[in-house]
């Protein structure tokens, strides 16, 4: 009895896992397009139409837009900047000033209506509900009723709006890299002082400073080949790889590079890159730490 009752917990946490990763992933599309500025600007405050986007959270679409009002480009090509990330990166944004006017593009001259089909400025919010819930679920399965779970499932939506933003213009903006290394560790001290929790926050600590501090010799070593937003996102992965031990660090970490490499590999395969390439490696940095975690949480 003991044992179907564990079973039907541990199921429970990861039905819950996988409505809160879905619920929460829904809401990303908005702060994923916002925080994919070019660089040199903190984050986007109009879409690609010229009208503010108000808030952060929920779908990427501009309901004037959708209604055929037409913006300012004016106002939408200046740099409204209110803070600088930490790391260089390259926009490769079709919504950048200059272009969201242009003819020919959507075949509509300026000050015509905007076609509904153009209301959508940012990533869909299926996608990326669906890797969230993935994730969550993952998660919650390899960790089970433990303290820690709680950690993982408010960290993951975070890890999943990085990798997307650094996937779409290789960056990794400030606001959300450090404030994600501090609630790892401040989140996991809370978790230690719960009982029967599988883990260990002096490690985690230490896992931060160590992983943060490779990094680092890897940036000033080949800047062009490692970003100073990574160095700020591997303190958050050591922290959540440490909890669990130095084996789990060293699997997460080396999970990560092996990711990116194969990942290198195959655009050179395809053709697609040349050894000269710069890729994102925040979203292998994530999923590196992702599948630490897991064995760290199954062997604990």
């Amino acid at each position: 009895m003991s044992t179907a009752t564990g079973l039907d917990s541990d199921l429970v946490v990861v039905l819950v896992a996988a409505l809160w990763g879905a619920a929460t992933g829904a809401l990303l599309p908005r702060a994923a397009y916002r925080f994919s500025a070019p660089s040199g600007e903190a984050w986007r405050e109009r879409c690609p139409g010229g009208h503010p986007v108000r808030g952060w959270l929920g779908r990427a679409r501009c309901g004037q837009c959708a209604a055929g009002e037409s913006g300012h480009s004016g106002e939408f090509g200046r740099s409204e900047q209110s803070g600088r990330s930490g790391q260089p990166g390259h926009s490769g944004e079709s919504g950048h000033s200059g272009e969201s006017h242009r003819p020919g593009r959507s075949g509509r001259e300026p000050g015509q209506p905007r076609r509904s089909a153009d209301a959508r400025y940012g990533p869909r919010t299926a996608p990326l509900a669906l890797v969230t819930a993935l994730v969550c679920a993952a998660l919650a399965a390899a960790t089970g009723t433990r303290p820690e779970v709680a950690v993982w499932l408010l960290l993951a939506p975070v890890g999943v709006l990085l990798a997307a933003v650094d996937l779409k213009v290789r960056r990794l903006p400030d606001p959300l890299t450090l404030p994600l290394a501090g609630a790892a560790l401040v989140l996991l001290g809370l978790a230690a002082l719960v009982p029967e929790h599988a883990g260990e926050w002096s490690t985690a600590l230490l896992g931060a400073l160590v992983l943060g501090a490779g990094y680092l010799v890897l940036f000033l070593v080949n800047p062009a080949g490692m970003g100073f937003g990574d160095v700020k996102l591997a303190l958050a992965a050591g922290a959540a790889l440490g909890w669990y031990g130095w084996p789990t660090l060293m699997l997460g970490t080396f999970a990560g590079f092996l990711l990116g490499a194969l990942y290198g590999g195959a655009l050179l395969v395809a053709r697609r890159a040349d050894r000269k390439t710069a890729i994102p490696f925040g979203p292998f940095l994530v999923a590196g730490a992702f599948l630490g975690i897991l064995a760290g949480a199954y062997a604990a």
